[in-house]
């Protein structure tokens, strides 16, 4: 158990660690994907909600 705790230990020596900058670019640009997927999920959502509704408008005749 040591062992495998000093060789974590060396392994976790040689991870390069992104910049505070580079993790706050890389935040940013994913809260900017997730922010525009759910914009458009929404608004194709929408758009086939109200086909939807009038073509069962249009077939019951109401």
């Amino acid at each position: 158990m040591i062992k495998f705790l000093r060789e974590s230990r060396e392994e976790l020596r040689k991870v390069v660690w992104p910049s505070r900058e580079e993790v706050l670019n890389s935040t940013i640009v994913v809260l900017a994907a997730v922010f525009l997927i759910s914009l458009f999920l929404f608004l194709t959502d929408n758009t086939f909600e109200g086909l939807f509704e009038a073509l069962i408008r249009l077939g019951t005749g109401a």
